[in-house]
């Protein structure tokens, strides 16, 4: 297989994370703002997330299985997550999360040793 058949979908996830983080949690700077609006405004945003996560998702299964795109997507999310929390929210990451990433990425490495 070729190497990007391995890179294309962890940087289609990446793109789909940072649009689907941005859904969810951008308008917590804007709490004055209609739940309705905010809610079509996510949906908006969410959109461009599908359209990045299902080809993805379908690209990467001929060479990853679908635990492991799955694990792959869980670990970029919570990645996206903390750059997004510290330099959008201004909640930097603490001890805590530090230790709970360290957990997942652990739990992604058995994942991936098969």
């Amino acid at each position: 297989m070729p190497l990007q058949s391995y890179i294309l979908p962890v940087a289609l996830l990446i793109l789909s994370n940072i649009f689907m983080t941005t859904a969810w949690y951008w308008h917590l700077k804007f709490k004055a703002m209609p739940i309705l609006t905010v809610i079509l405004i996510s949906w908006g945003i969410a959109l461009a997330e599908y359209m990045l996560a299902v080809p993805a998702n379908r690209i990467g299964h001929g060479v990853y299985s679908a635990a492991q795109l799955k694990t792959i997507q869980e670990v970029v999310t919570l990645t996206v997550f903390v750059g997004f929390s510290a330099f959008y929210l201004g909640e930097g990451p603490t001890w805590n999360t530090a230790i709970g990433f360290t957990l997942i990425a652990l739990g992604a490495y058995f994942i991936f040793r098969g």
